[in-house]
């Protein structure tokens, strides 16, 4: 990345950064302009239509920004190569800190967003997101096999619907506005789930 690309992407950053904390206030999306994006992140009006065409776009990105942040953390919890209970339960609490910094708001728009569905009836963000996760979570269970942890009896295809079983299940509007408090318990169910029988 040479110099300009950078300072583009910084520039970017700061838009997304200020948009961010703009609408996870109790505002919300509707009542945050480009002016208020613009004035927050010390990047013109113009400039953020340059970079993201429409408020629509920009509060897209920001929603996969905010994913991509949550994914790269957990990547980093993986990068620890700590055992497989303490790696899931550490990605679960990272988890759990991160809804924590977003108001209750700023959670319903980013599912509603995240399970919106194309014109082909598949939900665009809910799948990239969970291909990145897959690859991710694939590593976890074998390294879950390595240590005992995970039954050999499961195929790396079951562990792989299972797992989108449950992100698609949580995603459903009448659970995901229900789900937060209980992060904690289906990681603990989960891992009781996949464990080898005793």
């Amino acid at each position: 990345m040479n110099g300009f690309e950078k300072r583009t992407q910084e520039k970017k950053n700061q838009v997304l950064a200020a948009a961010f904390h703009l609408i996870n206030t109790e505002a919300g999306i509707e009542n945050v302009t480009i002016d208020d994006i613009a004035k927050n992140s010390n990047v013109g009006k113009t400039t953020i239509f340059k970079y993201f065409g429409s408020k629509e776009n920009l509060i897209h990105e920001v929603f996969k920004y905010f994913l991509s942040q949550l994914g790269e953390t957990a990547q980093e919890i993986m990068a620890e190569n700590r055992p497989f209970e303490e790696t899931l339960i550490a990605m679960s609490q990272s988890k759990i800190n991160s809804l924590k910094k977003i108001n209750k708001q700023f959670y319903l728009d980013l599912m509603d967003y995240f399970t919106k569905k194309d014109d082909a009836g598949s939900t665009v963000m809910m799948q990239q997101y969970t291909e990145k996760s897959f690859s991710l979570m694939l590593d976890l269970f074998h390294r879950g096999r390595k240590e005992g942890k995970v039954d050999l009896k499961y195929s790396d295809e079951f562990l792989l619907v299972y797992f989108q079983a449950i992100v698609e299940g949580i995603s459903s509007p009448h659970i995901y506005s229900k789900i937060v408090p209980y992060t904690a318990q289906w990681t603990e169910l989960l891992i009781k789930g996949i464990a080898p029988r005793s």
